[in-house]
């Protein structure tokens, strides 16, 4: 057992995980990345892949899905700033081989070519 006088004079935090004070959006912004599009092949078949607009922030987007914030999703949806990746959309990319900024809002995948 450790002595009291060995603690130090700072007093200790006690933090629950996943409880750190960033936000959603700061936390997602880690698990942002550049991927290519063979990556993302898998998810588009299994239809999960989401293209994200390049006029709304992928983070937002994935802290409002995360959130289970159905309107505003339903709104980027009726716009077209978030659409689902469709067969059409992957033969063309096939050809092209872009890469992509991706994030991974389970079970669902966001993306939109760099």
């Amino acid at each position: 057992m450790i002595a009291p006088e060995h603690y130090g004079s700072e007093s200790m935090k006690y933090v629950l995980f996943g409880e750190d004070g960033t936000s959603t959006e700061e936390k997602l912004a880690g698990y942002t990345g550049v991927v290519p599009w063979s990556y993302l092949r898998p998810h588009c078949e299994n239809g999960v892949l989401f293209y994200v607009d390049a006029s709304l922030d992928l983070t937002v987007v994935g802290a409002a899905i995360s959130r289970n914030e159905s309107a505003r999703v339903d709104a980027w949806l009726k716009s077209g700033d978030l659409v689902k990746m469709s067969e059409v959309h992957a033969s063309q990319w096939e050809k092209d081989s872009p890469e992509f900024e991706a994030l991974v809002v389970s079970p669902f995948v966001l993306c939109r070519p760099v």
